[in-house]
């Protein structure tokens, strides 16, 4: 995303466009587009303050207010899905929320899901070690070669 311009640089385009210089000709004079004028000065006058607005979106989620019940969730039910939640959430606090969402919430307050063990290896073909590790073959062999 783009900076904004400096204070200084508003300021003087600011007393320039007060001083009875056309927005326009302020706009020429600066160096700056035409309707960046037209906002700034229409920010001055609205609130008469000169420094820029803070860019980008506010900080926090919409989850935020939802923090305890998300919360009460994972406690109530430890293998609990985020489908799962975001249908109690749409169903019982009418909040529509994508699945990242979720994901984004929960990993900024470092909850985490343990997974199951490791599953047990095959009774059928041995696992390890790794037959090529073994010296044996790789691939099928052919009765014709040995």
């Amino acid at each position: 995303m783009a900076r904004a311009y400096s204070h200084d640089l508003r300021v003087r385009v600011l007393d320039a466009v007060e001083a009875g210089l056309s927005r326009r000709a302020a706009a020429l004079r600066y160096r700056v587009g035409v309707a960046t004028v037209i906002r700034w000065a229409a920010h001055t006058t609205m609130t008469g303050e000169t420094w820029a607005q803070r860019q980008g979106r506010p900080p926090g989620s919409k989850l935020d207010v939802h923090e305890a019940f998300l919360l009460a969730l994972t406690e109530e039910k430890d293998d609990i899905t985020l489908a799962e939640m975001q249908k109690r959430l749409r169903t019982e606090r009418s909040v529509s929320v994508g699945l990242r969402t979720l994901r984004r919430f929960f990993a900024c307050r470092a909850v985490t899901w343990k997974k199951s063990q490791r599953t047990q290896p095959s009774r059928i073909a041995p696992t390890w070690p790794h037959p090529v590790r073994r010296g044996l073959p790789r691939g099928p062999t052919s009765i014709l070669s040995a």
